[in-house]
């Protein structure tokens, strides 16, 4: 019987986005600054976050992140902020001129891979990603199931 048990964020992450790897090929990452309102700084300092339906889009030369839920944060009854609000990746001009003609080609999307602090400051990872098609999704499967054989074969060599 399979047990289910939630898997943590990287040490130092607040959260990330394991589905990324395994649907895209992700590209090139970026770092970015996030704009956030009080209520979601404390909700994401207490982990409360979700990446897995998120993407980022370019629009009118700005960087939006786009279907990240950020949890209500429990004790600010009234002043609590919108869970799925579109939130401002802050980049430098020359990074999002780049994005602007890279996700003008076909089949490139952003796609953010974590979130972390950096000091105080709260931090989005995003990348530059190609879908993955079924066959691809499969052979990643096929070497991460490999690699787990061989890593079980030599632990039990070593006893």
């Amino acid at each position: 019987m399979a047990r289910s048990r939630k898997r943590k964020a990287a040490s130092g992450d607040v959260a990330t986005n394991r589905q990324a790897s395994y649907r895209f090929h992700l590209l090139e990452r970026f770092e970015c600054g996030i704009i956030l309102t009080g209520t979601e700084v404390k909700s994401l300092r207490e982990g409360n976050v979700q990446l897995k339906d998120a993407y980022a889009a370019v629009r009118d030369g700005e960087v939006w992140l786009l279907g990240m839920y950020i949890a209500p944060y429990g004790p600010a009854a009234r002043g609590n902020h919108d869970p799925e609000r579109p939130r401002k990746l802050l980049l430098h001009r020359e990074e999002i001129e780049r994005l602007i003609g890279k996700t003008a080609e076909r089949g490139l999307t952003l796609i953010p891979t974590r979130v972390y602090f950096s000091g105080p400051n709260a931090k989005v990872e995003i990348a530059l990603a190609r879908g993955k098609n079924v066959y691809d999704k499969r052979e990643s499967i096929r070497r991460r199931e490999v690699t787990r054989e061989v890593q079980r074969e030599l632990r039990e060599a070593q006893r």
